[in-house]
């Protein structure tokens, strides 16, 4: 299922629910709908920017690679693609830049409604 972030300052953020739920559990917030005020903004933005820093010190899982294979098996055919993991930095900085934007703006970041 998706998730629509939305906010004045910025445009709609599109995310997976289960991508935004790490988010939104990081921010304690609920993943079926919510609210990040604007006075929430600053803290949720730091949060965000040191969850990220602390994802990029560390390599993949083995968890990432069980996920791989089971999705695509053991056995790769040559006509597909390389597998690319998707960081959760580069899942993250759509929100994080709405964050920002709603922060400097002093904005609301709403979903699920």
């Amino acid at each position: 299922m998706l998730i629509t972030f939305k906010s004045k300052a910025y445009p709609n953020v599109l995310m997976y629910q289960d991508h935004a739920k790490r988010i939104l559990d990081l921010l304690n917030k609920d993943a079926e709908r919510g609210v990040i005020t604007s006075e929430e903004a600053p803290q949720a933005v730091q949060l965000l920017e040191h969850e990220i820093d602390e994802s990029r010190k560390h390599q993949a899982t083995d968890e990432v690679e069980q996920d791989v294979k089971a999705h695509h098996g053991d056995n790769e055919d040559a006509e597909h693609d390389q597998i690319q993991a998707v960081s959760f930095s580069t899942r993250a900085y759509p929100l994080l830049e709405m964050l920002r934007a709603a922060r400097d703006q002093r904005a609301d970041v709403l979903w699920g409604v």
